[in-house]
């Protein structure tokens, strides 16, 4: 059989039906409208009723008018014909994947740009079909990254360097995110996370002779109060001549895994041993000793 438009979904069909609260009276409201008392079938006290104006009933609109009144104690119901006749839902849970056309996600328009924090995407929770916003599983990114350095040099060791550090503000440097807070050399993250701690040191020393050792540590603590060293590195300055800044940098890292920023901090020291004309280098304007800090994951 021919048709003109789309193929009425018959294998969908399904008649529903209304039980109404029965009381002394002809007149009731139907659930849903219906073009005439034909559309529905009326059955009282498990008889069927026969429609039309002179006969059990009428029904325009949501209005059924009964040409005898109901009494307390009878029983009433409708199936709605004519409304079940433009069913265009499937039952639930009746379409399969069978009935999904292959190109329902490619056949779309595709974003071209990034997705709205609100935007929504499907994703299996073992198994169960759930929606996610785009805030939630958005990331990938360097979320935190931040750099200090030392601003002027210092001679001899310190423990911690707690003086004369500045973020660093040239070569169009930027931090990422909030940004490591520092309060007497001691600092602070802006949020929890697996960091990586760079610690590189550059010393100087003009002196020919005597001891012309230099160390950089990393020092960490999770309780905000005893720190312990987690890691050094260690570097001989080379005598070329007296005239010149003999030089050598040392660099050293870690990986920090801050779970509460209020307890786990770092700083950075430096030990020159045995020699005080040995000076840790610092400057304004350029990195010499600096302090890096990445956020790389969530802890």
């Amino acid at each position: 059989m021919a048709y003109i438009g789309n193929i009425p979904a018959e294998s969908y069909a399904s008649f529903e039906t209304e039980t109404f609260s029965v009381s002394a009276t002809a007149n009731y409201t139907l659930s849903h409208a219906v073009t005439n008392e034909n559309e529905i079938r009326l059955v009282i006290n498990g008889v069927v009723q026969q429609p039309g104006s002179g006969k059990a009933y009428t029904a325009s609109g949501t209005t059924l008018t009964l040409t005898s009144a109901t009494v307390s104690g009878d029983s009433m119901y409708a199936v709605y014909l004519g409304r079940a006749l433009q069913t265009v839902n499937p039952p639930n849970a009746s379409v399969g994947s069978a009935q999904i056309a292959d190109d329902l996600i490619s056949g779309k328009t595709a974003l071209a740009s990034e997705p709205a924090d609100t935007d929504e995407f499907l994703v299996s929770d073992a198994g169960t079909l759930k929606k996610i916003d785009y805030s939630l599983i958005k990331g990938g990114g360097i979320t935190e990254f931040d750099m200090f350095r030392l601003s002027s040099s210092f001679q001899g060791g310190t423990q911690p360097i707690s003086s004369n550090l500045e973020r660093c503000d040239t070569n169009s440097f930027e931090k990422i995110g909030t940004g490591m807070s520092e309060s007497s050399g001691i600092f602070t993250f802006p949020s929890a996370g697996k960091y990586h701690v760079i610690f590189n040191t550059l010393a100087r020393n003009a002196q020919s002779s005597g001891e012309r050792h230099h160390q950089g540590l990393i020092m960490t603590t999770t309780n905000n109060s005893s720190y312990a060293e987690a890691a050094q590195a260690s570097a001989n300055i080379g005598y070329y001549s007296s005239s010149v800044n003999n030089t050598q940098s040392a660099i050293t890292s870690i990986f920090f895994d801050v779970t509460d920023t209020s307890t786990h901090k770092v700083r950075f020291d430096v030990y020159a041993n045995g020699n005080s004309n040995t000076y840790t280098v610092g400057n304004t304007g350029i990195n010499n000793t600096t302090m890096t800090f990445i956020r790389i994951g969530d802890t």
